[in-house]
């Protein structure tokens, strides 16, 4: 299973905020007290009022609480230039179902986000993993709630009814999304190129072709084409919007140069767009 070979990067480095005073003996203006150090490098400027939250606390926390419920999962991160973080937790129980393709399984994810720099939110949502592409489908709207308590000399993170949230995504959001799913793979894309093109007039991810005077297609075009049919051959199925779905996903997650936030409201308008075209 590719889920033994998830992405683990090393995203318990060492970080603190310190004064910028302490560190350059100047004054400071107001709001640019503290400097937040990653791994031994300045991220981020940030005021007096700024909490910093450190992966250890956050990430082996939301572990933790999993743990304790008992929950089977496996675990992917990622560490970006030691800035922003994720860990997703992917769950392994009976909460899964196949695309109508006994090879293409999907599997409830959990999310959680932080940063160092400021580029992301430190929050956490459910979403799903598809196994076929290594990729997560970030459509959904359940966000975990969960609150820091915080002071100068300690820090608690509080996520109340992990175990329960996770059975109200399941019952609400989960199956339901399903039938999406399955809609999108009965309609079948019978020119990929015309395809590519349709859904990136409607969302301008990135240019079709390489430019107004040069009309052959893009690299990132031709990325999609070759990701659609290869999954094609490999589920040995026809092409289909679910698998065009997917192939825009997998360019949106690994090749396009965007935040972890931005890949995912990326995602949720590429999915509206294209099942809206079944």
């Amino acid at each position: 299973m590719c889920l033994q070979n998830l992405q683990q990067d090393d995203i318990f480095i060492p970080s603190e905020m310190k004064s910028l005073k302490s560190l350059t003996q100047m004054e400071s203006l107001k709001g640019f007290e503290n400097a937040i150090i990653s791994n031994g490098k300045i991220v981020n400027v940030v005021s007096n009022d700024y909490c910093h939250i450190p992966n250890q606390l956050f990430f082996k926390k939301a572990e933790a609480i999993l743990v304790e419920a008992q929950f089977e999962f496996y675990k992917r991160t990622v560490n970006r230039n030691d800035r922003s973080f994720i860990t997703e937790f992917i769950f392994i129980d009976k909460n899964q179902f196949t695309v109508k393709n006994e090879n293409d399984l999907i599997l409830p994810m959990l999310r959680f986000k932080n940063s160092y720099d400021g580029s992301e939110m430190t929050s956490g949502h459910f979403g799903y993993y598809r196994e076929v592409c290594s990729n997560g489908l970030h459509i959904s709207e359940a966000q975990i709630e969960f609150s820091i308590k915080y002071n100068i000399n300690n820090s608690e993170m509080v996520i109340p009814r992990l175990k329960n949230l996770l059975n109200e995504f399941m019952n609400n959001n989960f199956y339901k999304i399903a039938e999406k799913f399955h809609k999108m793979k009965n309609y079948r894309v019978t020119d990929t190129k015309e395809f590519v093109k349709a859904v990136l007039d409607k969302t301008k991810l990135f240019r079709y072709e390489c430019g107004d005077e040069n009309r052959e297609l893009s690299k990132l075009s031709l990325e999609v084409i070759r990701v659609l049919n290869y999954e094609a051959l490999l589920l040995d199925e026809v092409p289909n919007m679910w698998l065009g779905y997917n192939a825009f996903n997998s360019t949106i997650h690994e090749t396009l140069e965007k935040s972890f936030s931005q890949q995912e409201l990326l995602d949720k308008k590429l999915f509206d767009i294209i099942y809206e075209m079944v």
